[in-house]
Protein backbone atom coordinates (compact mmCIF):
# COMPACT_ATOMS: atom_id res chain seq x y z
CA UNK A 1 0.00 0.00 0.00
CA UNK A 2 1.35 3.63 -1.11
CA UNK A 3 1.24 6.18 2.03
CA UNK A 4 0.03 9.28 1.26
CA UNK A 5 2.69 11.77 1.00
CA UNK A 6 2.97 13.90 3.88
CA UNK A 7 -0.05 16.51 4.14
CA UNK A 8 -1.08 20.04 5.18
CA UNK A 9 -5.09 20.37 5.52
CA UNK A 10 -5.80 23.72 5.36
CA UNK A 11 -8.70 25.98 7.04
CA UNK A 12 -10.79 23.12 7.91
CA UNK A 13 -13.59 23.09 11.21
CA UNK A 14 -13.26 20.56 13.62
CA UNK A 15 -16.29 18.92 14.99
CA UNK A 16 -16.23 19.10 19.41
CA UNK A 17 -18.26 19.24 21.77
CA UNK A 18 -19.76 22.56 20.68
CA UNK A 19 -23.10 22.50 18.31
CA UNK A 20 -21.75 23.82 15.43
CA UNK A 21 -18.08 22.80 15.48
CA UNK A 22 -14.77 24.75 15.96
CA UNK A 23 -12.89 27.63 14.30
CA UNK A 24 -10.83 27.11 11.19
CA UNK A 25 -7.52 25.15 11.86
CA UNK A 26 -4.80 23.86 9.88
CA UNK A 27 -4.31 19.63 10.64
CA UNK A 28 -0.28 18.69 9.55
CA UNK A 29 -0.15 14.77 9.03
CA UNK A 30 2.67 13.36 8.45
CA UNK A 31 3.98 9.36 8.13
CA UNK A 32 0.06 8.72 9.08
CA UNK A 33 0.13 10.65 12.42
CA UNK A 34 -1.23 14.14 13.24
CA UNK A 35 1.48 16.03 13.62
CA UNK A 36 0.48 19.26 14.66
CA UNK A 37 -3.20 21.08 14.76
CA UNK A 38 -2.33 25.11 14.85
CA UNK A 39 -3.75 28.16 12.68
CA UNK A 40 -1.94 29.61 9.96
CA UNK A 41 0.49 26.92 9.05
CA UNK A 42 2.86 27.14 6.55
CA UNK A 43 3.20 24.43 4.10
CA UNK A 44 6.34 22.40 4.08
CA UNK A 45 8.87 21.25 1.09
CA UNK A 46 7.79 17.68 -0.47
CA UNK A 47 4.26 18.35 1.75
CA UNK A 48 1.02 18.23 -0.41
CA UNK A 49 -1.48 20.67 0.64
CA UNK A 50 -5.46 20.39 0.38
CA UNK A 51 -7.33 23.42 1.17
CA UNK A 52 -10.59 22.52 2.95
CA UNK A 53 -12.17 25.52 3.00
CA UNK A 54 -15.93 25.27 4.30
CA UNK A 55 -15.43 21.94 5.36
CA UNK A 56 -15.87 20.39 8.44
CA UNK A 57 -13.37 17.74 10.24
CA UNK A 58 -14.14 15.55 12.63
CA UNK A 59 -12.65 11.49 13.46
CA UNK A 60 -13.45 9.20 10.78
CA UNK A 61 -17.08 7.88 10.58
CA UNK A 62 -17.67 4.47 11.28
CA UNK A 63 -20.66 1.87 9.63
CA UNK A 64 -21.24 -0.87 11.75
CA UNK A 65 -23.81 -2.16 9.48
CA UNK A 66 -22.79 -3.36 5.84
CA UNK A 67 -22.84 -6.24 3.61
CA UNK A 68 -19.85 -6.29 1.45
CA UNK A 69 -20.90 -9.88 -0.43
CA UNK A 70 -17.70 -11.19 -0.33
CA UNK A 71 -16.95 -14.29 -0.30
CA UNK A 72 -19.56 -16.09 -2.88
CA UNK A 73 -21.63 -13.34 -4.17
CA UNK A 74 -18.76 -10.82 -5.85
CA UNK A 75 -21.45 -10.14 -8.74
CA UNK A 76 -23.45 -7.69 -6.46
CA UNK A 77 -20.27 -6.23 -3.83
CA UNK A 78 -16.87 -6.82 -3.20
CA UNK A 79 -14.31 -5.61 -0.37
CA UNK A 80 -12.84 -3.23 -2.50
CA UNK A 81 -15.70 -1.98 -4.30
CA UNK A 82 -17.28 -1.85 -1.45
CA UNK A 83 -15.03 0.30 1.00
CA UNK A 84 -14.81 2.69 -2.30
CA UNK A 85 -18.69 3.49 -1.76
CA UNK A 86 -17.64 3.49 2.23
CA UNK A 87 -14.66 5.93 1.43
CA UNK A 88 -17.57 8.17 -0.77
CA UNK A 89 -19.98 8.10 1.86
CA UNK A 90 -17.47 9.60 4.68
CA UNK A 91 -16.70 5.85 6.26
CA UNK A 92 -13.26 5.16 7.37
CA UNK A 93 -13.88 1.58 8.86
CA UNK A 94 -17.01 -0.45 8.55
CA UNK A 95 -18.47 -3.98 9.91
CA UNK A 96 -19.59 -6.24 7.85
CA UNK A 97 -22.53 -8.71 8.30
CA UNK A 98 -21.73 -12.78 7.91
CA UNK A 99 -24.30 -13.82 5.41
CA UNK A 100 -21.63 -14.15 2.80
CA UNK A 101 -21.10 -17.61 0.91
CA UNK A 102 -19.46 -19.25 2.78
CA UNK A 103 -20.76 -17.19 5.73
CA UNK A 104 -18.16 -15.73 8.08
CA UNK A 105 -18.31 -18.65 10.42
CA UNK A 106 -15.00 -19.53 11.00
CA UNK A 107 -11.80 -18.01 11.65
CA UNK A 108 -9.96 -18.68 8.26
CA UNK A 109 -13.38 -16.52 6.58
CA UNK A 110 -12.52 -13.79 9.17
CA UNK A 111 -8.83 -13.59 8.36
CA UNK A 112 -9.80 -13.60 4.55
CA UNK A 113 -11.75 -10.49 4.63
CA UNK A 114 -9.10 -9.10 7.21
CA UNK A 115 -6.77 -9.97 4.33
CA UNK A 116 -8.33 -8.75 1.30
CA UNK A 117 -9.02 -5.44 2.91
CA UNK A 118 -5.51 -5.01 4.27
CA UNK A 119 -4.53 -2.85 1.20
CA UNK A 120 -7.30 -0.89 1.46
CA UNK A 121 -7.77 2.98 2.83
CA UNK A 122 -11.25 1.55 4.35
CA UNK A 123 -10.77 -0.47 7.48
CA UNK A 124 -13.08 -4.10 7.39
CA UNK A 125 -14.07 -5.74 10.91
CA UNK A 126 -15.71 -9.16 10.66
CA UNK A 127 -19.10 -9.91 12.19
CA UNK A 128 -18.74 -13.81 12.63
CA UNK A 129 -21.77 -15.51 12.69
CA UNK A 130 -23.77 -17.00 15.95
CA UNK A 131 -24.30 -20.33 14.67
CA UNK A 132 -22.33 -22.77 11.95
CA UNK A 133 -23.87 -21.70 8.12
CA UNK A 134 -26.57 -19.31 9.98
CA UNK A 135 -28.52 -22.09 9.88
CA UNK A 136 -29.29 -21.61 13.98
CA UNK A 137 -28.29 -25.39 14.95
CA UNK A 138 -25.14 -25.34 16.58
CA UNK A 139 -22.87 -22.50 17.98
CA UNK A 140 -19.47 -21.27 15.61
CA UNK A 141 -15.99 -21.30 17.45
CA UNK A 142 -16.55 -17.81 18.72
CA UNK A 143 -13.93 -17.47 20.48
CA UNK A 144 -11.33 -18.42 17.31
CA UNK A 145 -13.36 -15.96 15.44
CA UNK A 146 -12.51 -13.11 18.03
CA UNK A 147 -9.33 -13.97 18.10
CA UNK A 148 -9.10 -13.74 13.93
CA UNK A 149 -10.24 -10.56 13.90
CA UNK A 150 -14.18 -10.73 14.76
CA UNK A 151 -15.86 -7.80 16.82
CA UNK A 152 -19.31 -9.06 17.41
CA UNK A 153 -21.31 -11.80 16.27
CA UNK A 154 -24.95 -12.12 14.19
CA UNK A 155 -26.83 -14.06 12.17
CA UNK A 156 -27.53 -11.23 10.67
CA UNK A 157 -29.93 -11.40 7.51
CA UNK A 158 -31.52 -14.45 9.64
CA UNK A 159 -32.60 -13.76 13.33
CA UNK A 160 -31.20 -16.37 15.78
CA UNK A 161 -34.63 -17.95 16.19
CA UNK A 162 -33.76 -20.54 18.67
CA UNK A 163 -34.42 -19.07 22.03
CA UNK A 164 -31.08 -21.69 23.94
CA UNK A 165 -29.08 -20.56 21.15
CA UNK A 166 -29.30 -16.93 22.11
CA UNK A 167 -29.17 -17.50 25.44
CA UNK A 168 -25.57 -19.59 25.35
CA UNK A 169 -24.71 -17.11 22.76
CA UNK A 170 -25.11 -14.18 25.21
CA UNK A 171 -23.56 -16.15 27.77
CA UNK A 172 -20.16 -17.22 25.41
CA UNK A 173 -20.00 -13.47 23.98
CA UNK A 174 -20.32 -11.73 27.53
CA UNK A 175 -17.77 -13.80 28.52
CA UNK A 176 -15.46 -12.68 25.12
CA UNK A 177 -16.83 -9.18 25.74
CA UNK A 178 -18.72 -8.60 22.49
CA UNK A 179 -22.41 -7.64 22.03
CA UNK A 180 -24.76 -10.54 19.61
CA UNK A 181 -26.17 -8.31 17.08
CA UNK A 182 -29.97 -9.81 15.74
CA UNK A 183 -31.79 -9.35 12.95
CA UNK A 184 -34.91 -8.77 14.97
CA UNK A 185 -37.90 -11.04 13.62
CA UNK A 186 -40.19 -13.31 14.39
CA UNK A 187 -40.16 -15.27 11.23
CA UNK A 188 -43.48 -17.36 12.59
CA UNK A 189 -45.08 -13.61 12.36
CA UNK A 190 -43.54 -12.05 9.60
CA UNK A 191 -43.45 -14.29 6.51
CA UNK A 192 -44.17 -13.87 3.63
CA UNK A 193 -44.22 -10.62 3.80
CA UNK A 194 -43.05 -8.27 1.41
CA UNK A 195 -44.10 -5.00 2.95
CA UNK A 196 -45.27 -3.51 6.12
CA UNK A 197 -48.39 -4.90 7.30
CA UNK A 198 -51.18 -1.87 7.41
CA UNK A 199 -53.39 0.06 5.82
CA UNK A 200 -51.35 0.28 2.55
CA UNK A 201 -50.37 -3.33 2.18
CA UNK A 202 -54.40 -4.05 2.58
CA UNK A 203 -55.18 -1.97 -0.08
CA UNK A 204 -52.18 -3.04 -2.51
CA UNK A 205 -53.17 -6.71 -1.77
CA UNK A 206 -49.62 -7.53 -0.73
CA UNK A 207 -49.42 -10.10 2.32
CA UNK A 208 -47.64 -7.65 5.19
CA UNK A 209 -45.04 -7.93 8.06
CA UNK A 210 -46.58 -6.47 11.19
CA UNK A 211 -44.76 -4.62 13.71
CA UNK A 212 -45.27 -7.31 16.31
CA UNK A 213 -43.08 -9.71 14.85
CA UNK A 214 -40.09 -7.42 15.24
CA UNK A 215 -41.18 -6.42 18.72
CA UNK A 216 -41.72 -10.17 19.99
CA UNK A 217 -38.40 -10.86 19.15
CA UNK A 218 -36.74 -7.54 20.69
CA UNK A 219 -39.07 -8.66 23.98
CA UNK A 220 -37.42 -11.87 24.34
CA UNK A 221 -33.75 -10.57 23.60
CA UNK A 222 -34.04 -7.89 26.12
CA UNK A 223 -35.37 -10.90 28.55
CA UNK A 224 -32.36 -13.25 27.57
CA UNK A 225 -29.81 -10.22 28.28
CA UNK A 226 -30.98 -9.56 31.68
CA UNK A 227 -31.10 -13.07 32.67
CA UNK A 228 -27.52 -13.60 31.01
CA UNK A 229 -25.63 -10.15 31.63
CA UNK A 230 -24.88 -10.26 27.56
CA UNK A 231 -25.11 -7.28 25.73
CA UNK A 232 -27.45 -7.58 22.80
CA UNK A 233 -27.70 -5.31 20.16
CA UNK A 234 -30.71 -4.80 18.01
CA UNK A 235 -30.44 -4.12 14.26
CA UNK A 236 -32.01 -2.07 12.13
CA UNK A 237 -34.87 -0.97 14.38
CA UNK A 238 -37.78 0.37 12.99
CA UNK A 239 -41.00 0.03 14.93
CA UNK A 240 -42.15 2.91 17.59
CA UNK A 241 -42.94 0.02 19.86
CA UNK A 242 -39.23 -1.74 19.53
CA UNK A 243 -38.22 1.81 20.56
CA UNK A 244 -40.39 1.93 23.51
CA UNK A 245 -38.93 -2.04 24.55
CA UNK A 246 -35.31 -0.53 24.16
CA UNK A 247 -35.79 2.61 26.06
CA UNK A 248 -37.69 1.01 28.90
CA UNK A 249 -34.70 -1.93 28.77
CA UNK A 250 -32.26 0.96 29.33
CA UNK A 251 -34.02 2.40 32.01
CA UNK A 252 -33.87 -1.04 33.73
CA UNK A 253 -30.07 -1.11 33.43
CA UNK A 254 -30.08 -3.92 30.82
CA UNK A 255 -27.27 -4.52 28.39
CA UNK A 256 -29.07 -3.35 25.36
CA UNK A 257 -27.98 -1.23 22.37
CA UNK A 258 -29.68 -0.36 18.66
CA UNK A 259 -29.02 1.37 15.85
CA UNK A 260 -30.98 2.70 13.06
CA UNK A 261 -30.85 3.18 9.36
CA UNK A 262 -31.95 6.46 7.38
CA UNK A 263 -34.45 4.57 4.98
CA UNK A 264 -36.09 3.95 8.34
CA UNK A 265 -36.19 7.93 9.66
CA UNK A 266 -36.91 8.98 5.97
CA UNK A 267 -39.38 7.20 4.30
CA UNK A 268 -42.42 5.26 5.09
CA UNK A 269 -44.55 2.28 3.57
CA UNK A 270 -46.08 4.98 1.27
CA UNK A 271 -43.37 5.32 -1.05
CA UNK A 272 -44.42 1.59 -2.00
CA UNK A 273 -47.35 2.80 -3.36
CA UNK A 274 -46.39 6.33 -4.84
CA UNK A 275 -43.32 4.32 -6.91
CA UNK A 276 -45.48 1.65 -8.34
CA UNK A 277 -43.46 -1.25 -6.57
CA UNK A 278 -40.61 0.21 -6.91
CA UNK A 279 -38.32 -2.72 -5.65
CA UNK A 280 -35.77 -0.29 -4.46
CA UNK A 281 -37.92 0.58 -1.48
CA UNK A 282 -38.29 -2.92 -0.01
CA UNK A 283 -36.09 -4.03 2.37
CA UNK A 284 -36.21 -6.02 5.93
CA UNK A 285 -37.30 -4.46 8.08
CA UNK A 286 -39.22 -3.01 5.61
CA UNK A 287 -40.50 0.87 5.49
CA UNK A 288 -42.87 1.68 8.04
CA UNK A 289 -45.63 4.37 8.89
CA UNK A 290 -44.95 7.98 9.47
CA UNK A 291 -45.50 7.39 13.63
CA UNK A 292 -42.60 5.13 12.93
CA UNK A 293 -40.47 7.12 11.19
CA UNK A 294 -40.99 9.79 14.13
CA UNK A 295 -40.05 7.34 16.92
CA UNK A 296 -36.84 6.64 15.32
CA UNK A 297 -36.22 10.77 14.99
CA UNK A 298 -37.55 10.93 18.68
CA UNK A 299 -35.61 7.96 19.98
CA UNK A 300 -31.71 9.15 17.95
CA UNK A 301 -33.00 12.20 20.18
CA UNK A 302 -33.16 11.13 23.32
CA UNK A 303 -30.47 9.02 23.00
CA UNK A 304 -32.73 5.53 22.93
CA UNK A 305 -31.36 4.81 19.14
CA UNK A 306 -27.68 4.88 19.59
CA UNK A 307 -25.68 4.81 16.45
CA UNK A 308 -26.57 5.43 12.80
CA UNK A 309 -25.86 2.76 10.53
CA UNK A 310 -26.39 1.87 6.49
CA UNK A 311 -27.33 -1.83 6.09
CA UNK A 312 -25.90 -1.59 3.11
CA UNK A 313 -27.48 -4.44 0.55
CA UNK A 314 -26.09 -4.52 -2.69
CA UNK A 315 -27.94 -6.74 -5.24
CA UNK A 316 -27.09 -7.14 -9.30
CA UNK A 317 -29.78 -5.08 -11.56
CA UNK A 318 -31.30 -8.07 -13.04
CA UNK A 319 -32.27 -10.02 -9.04
CA UNK A 320 -34.39 -6.18 -8.65
CA UNK A 321 -36.00 -6.11 -11.82
CA UNK A 322 -38.25 -8.34 -11.20
CA UNK A 323 -41.87 -8.28 -9.69
CA UNK A 324 -42.14 -6.83 -6.33
CA UNK A 325 -42.59 -9.91 -4.18
CA UNK A 326 -40.00 -12.21 -5.90
CA UNK A 327 -37.35 -9.04 -5.57
CA UNK A 328 -34.89 -9.89 -2.71
CA UNK A 329 -34.79 -7.14 0.40
CA UNK A 330 -32.10 -4.57 0.78
CA UNK A 331 -30.74 -0.95 -0.84
CA UNK A 332 -27.10 0.49 -0.88
CA UNK A 333 -26.83 3.15 1.63
CA UNK A 334 -23.34 3.83 2.27
CA UNK A 335 -22.81 7.05 -0.31
CA UNK A 336 -25.75 8.56 0.75
CA UNK A 337 -26.30 7.91 4.41
CA UNK A 338 -24.70 11.30 5.22
CA UNK A 339 -27.01 13.16 3.37
CA UNK A 340 -30.12 11.72 4.05
CA UNK A 341 -28.87 12.30 7.87
CA UNK A 342 -28.34 16.29 6.92
CA UNK A 343 -31.33 16.65 5.41
CA UNK A 344 -33.45 14.50 7.89
CA UNK A 345 -32.38 15.40 11.35
CA UNK A 346 -29.11 18.10 10.92
CA UNK A 347 -31.80 20.68 9.14
CA UNK A 348 -34.73 20.20 10.75
CA UNK A 349 -32.75 21.17 14.02
CA UNK A 350 -33.56 17.31 15.37
CA UNK A 351 -29.75 16.89 16.27
CA UNK A 352 -26.76 19.30 16.14
CA UNK A 353 -23.95 18.67 14.32
CA UNK A 354 -21.64 17.40 17.02
CA UNK A 355 -25.10 14.86 18.10
CA UNK A 356 -24.99 13.42 15.01
CA UNK A 357 -21.00 12.63 14.56
CA UNK A 358 -20.97 11.05 17.55
CA UNK A 359 -24.33 8.78 16.15
CA UNK A 360 -22.04 8.21 13.08
CA UNK A 361 -18.56 8.14 14.90
CA UNK A 362 -18.28 7.75 18.49
CA UNK A 363 -21.37 5.04 19.69
CA UNK A 364 -20.76 2.37 16.82
CA UNK A 365 -17.22 2.03 18.07
CA UNK A 366 -18.67 2.11 21.65
CA UNK A 367 -20.77 -0.86 21.09
CA UNK A 368 -17.86 -2.62 19.61
CA UNK A 369 -15.18 -1.76 22.05
CA UNK A 370 -12.95 -0.23 19.85
CA UNK A 371 -11.07 2.33 20.03
CA UNK A 372 -11.77 6.18 19.29
CA UNK A 373 -10.02 7.72 17.47
CA UNK A 374 -8.97 12.01 18.30
CA UNK A 375 -8.01 14.97 16.72
CA UNK A 376 -4.94 15.01 18.59
CA UNK A 377 -1.30 15.47 18.10
CA UNK A 378 0.22 12.14 18.40
CA UNK A 379 -2.87 10.42 17.07
CA UNK A 380 -3.22 8.15 14.11
CA UNK A 381 -5.28 9.84 11.26
CA UNK A 382 -8.14 8.57 10.69
CA UNK A 383 -10.57 11.87 9.76
CA UNK A 384 -13.63 12.56 7.62
CA UNK A 385 -13.75 15.54 6.01
CA UNK A 386 -17.25 16.85 5.35
CA UNK A 387 -19.78 19.66 4.46
CA UNK A 388 -23.51 20.45 5.38
CA UNK A 389 -24.45 22.87 2.44
CA UNK A 390 -23.29 21.47 -0.90
CA UNK A 391 -26.35 20.85 -2.87
CA UNK A 392 -25.27 17.31 -5.31
CA UNK A 393 -27.51 14.87 -7.59
CA UNK A 394 -27.06 11.25 -6.75
CA UNK A 395 -27.16 9.85 -9.68
CA UNK A 396 -25.92 6.77 -11.53
CA UNK A 397 -22.26 8.31 -11.84
CA UNK A 398 -21.76 8.88 -8.27
CA UNK A 399 -22.57 5.40 -7.34
CA UNK A 400 -19.45 3.41 -6.23
CA UNK A 401 -21.03 0.26 -5.17
CA UNK A 402 -21.16 -2.76 -7.67
CA UNK A 403 -25.14 -2.24 -7.89
CA UNK A 404 -26.90 0.60 -8.21
CA UNK A 405 -30.58 -0.36 -6.05
CA UNK A 406 -30.60 3.25 -3.80
CA UNK A 407 -34.36 4.97 -3.43
CA UNK A 408 -32.37 8.41 -3.80
CA UNK A 409 -30.77 7.46 -7.39
CA UNK A 410 -31.55 10.63 -9.30
CA UNK A 411 -32.31 12.98 -6.70
CA UNK A 412 -31.01 16.61 -5.31
CA UNK A 413 -29.34 15.45 -2.25
CA UNK A 414 -27.82 18.33 0.50
CA UNK A 415 -24.26 17.79 2.29
CA UNK A 416 -21.42 15.79 1.23
CA UNK A 417 -18.55 13.64 2.54
CA UNK A 418 -15.68 15.44 0.79
CA UNK A 419 -12.27 13.36 1.81
CA UNK A 420 -11.35 10.62 4.18
CA UNK A 421 -7.78 10.03 5.64
CA UNK A 422 -7.21 6.98 7.12
CA UNK A 423 -4.27 4.03 7.31
CA UNK A 424 -1.69 6.68 5.60
CA UNK A 425 -4.08 7.46 2.82
CA UNK A 426 -6.06 10.32 2.04
CA UNK A 427 -8.69 9.91 -0.32
CA UNK A 428 -10.76 12.78 -2.32
CA UNK A 429 -13.88 12.11 -3.15
CA UNK A 430 -14.58 14.47 -6.13
CA UNK A 431 -17.69 14.38 -8.11
CA UNK A 432 -18.15 12.88 -11.95
CA UNK A 433 -20.80 15.13 -13.22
Amino acid sequence: MTLTPDLLIQNVKPVTDTKKGGKKVDLRIRGGKIDSVGDGLKPEPNEEVYDAEGAYVSPGWFDMHVHLREPGQEHKETIRSGCEAAAFGGFTEVACMPNTDPAIHTRDVVEYIKKQSSELPVEVYPIGAVTRERKGESLTEMSDMKEGGAVAFSDDGDPVWNSQMMRLALEYSAMLGVPVINHEEDLDLSRPGHMHEGEISARLGLDGTPAIAEEVMIARDILLAEFTGGHIHVAHISTAGAVDLVRKAKSDGIRVTTEVCPHHFDLTDAEVHARGFDTNVKMHPPLRTEEDVEAMIKGLKDGTIDAICTDHAPHAEEEKEVEFIYAPNGIIGLETAWSISVMRLLQPGHLELNQLIDKLAFQPRKILGLNLPEIKEGEPANLTLFNTDESWKFDEREVRSKSKNSPWLGQELTGRAVAIYNKGRFVENRLRN
